[in-house]
């Protein structure tokens, strides 16, 4: 496993702190989960979903990549 040091302002971290001592975990395992729920994955993984998608709907592999992208986009705001 990495370690990553960032840097938050004090307001953030101490919500942070907070939110993992009421929820009982590590924050770690909460920015872990907030980077997942951001769409975070190594390309490999991102690939490996997209040919699921694909043989799921049964596109073809840039439909399916570019039906893929724009739900990212969406879901991330941009």
């Amino acid at each position: 496993m990495t370690r990553l040091t960032i840097t938050l302002d004090d307001e953030l971290h101490q919500a942070l702190k907070e939110t993992a001592a009421r929820q009982g975990r590590t924050i770690g395992s909460i920015v872990a989960e907030s980077l997942r729920m951001r769409g975070i994955r190594t390309m490999a993984r991102a690939s490996d979903l997209v040919a699921k998608a694909r043989t799921r709907s049964e596109l073809a592999e840039n439909q399916a990549l570019s039906v893929a992208l724009k739900e990212t986009r969406q879901l991330r705001g941009k």
